[in-house]
């Protein structure tokens, strides 16, 4: 039996352009200086506070960051519902989710910076508030690339981190990978370049949505 954990931003849904649509209000609505779509980017997969706190130049969460990570999640649901901010899928993913879901070996789980509120969201726009049998979500552990989302998955399972495939878009997916002690696949169509997912240990490569279930069979503990 395998563990399949799946990132979600930048990984299932394109989710950039409404994230970073709704860091622009926040930092507006603080005075603040807005954000370039670039650091934005840069921070997507990291839990809200922490990002914020990133995205101004700190090395830990303050007061500010956490007042700005609730106005943020307070007017997410409305500007997702604005024309041109939904979250989309990438292309062919709906499918590789589907062929993964019907494999009997298989557990398929999420582990994501997103809210539990985010991530239902996503699963109910999607049809698949049945598909993943677990998940972590920034409301339940420490920011990646903490390995807790990981190995909290694992504890659930009953699968050993050994056994488990982590698949992300980010830096920090692949360190939070590493840290747990599973196999980190990295996907190239997301928002962290193929080399810098290499660099921060990714054991494989993505390059289309189509890979990933022959990247899953081949992989051997």
């Amino acid at each position: 039996m395998k563990l399949v954990l799946f990132d979600c931003d930048g990984t299932l849904v394109d989710s950039a352009h409404l994230i970073h649509e709704v860091m622009v209000r926040t930092f507006r609505h603080f005075e603040l200086d807005e954000p370039p779509a670039a650091a934005t980017h840069s921070i997507i997969g990291l839990t809200l506070d922490t990002a914020i706190a990133r995205m101004r130049g700190l090395d830990a969460v303050d007061a500010q960051a956490v007042a700005m990570m609730a106005h943020y999640k307070s007017i997410f649901g409305a500007t997702r519902l604005e024309a041109g901010f939904q979250e989309p899928l990438f292309p062919g993913i709906d499918g590789v989710i589907a062929e993964l879901s019907r494999q009997d070996e298989l557990i398929l789980g999420a582990v994501t910076g997103k809210s539990r509120r985010g991530l239902s969201m996503v699963c109910e726009t999607h049809g698949w508030t049945e598909t993943f049998f677990v998940s972590r979500t920034a409301d339940d552990c420490p920011s990646k690339p903490h390995p807790a989302m990981v190995l909290e998955c694992c504890d659930t399972t009953g699968i050993s981190p050994a056994d488990t495939i982590v698949i992300g878009d980010s830096i920090y997916d692949m360190e939070m990978a590493k840290a747990a002690g599973a196999y980190a696949l990295g996907v190239s169509w997301g928002y962290g370049a193929a080399d810098d997912l290499i660099r921060a240990g990714a054991d494989r490569i993505a390059h289309a949505t189509t890979d990933i279930p022959h990247l899953v069979r081949q992989f051997r503990p």
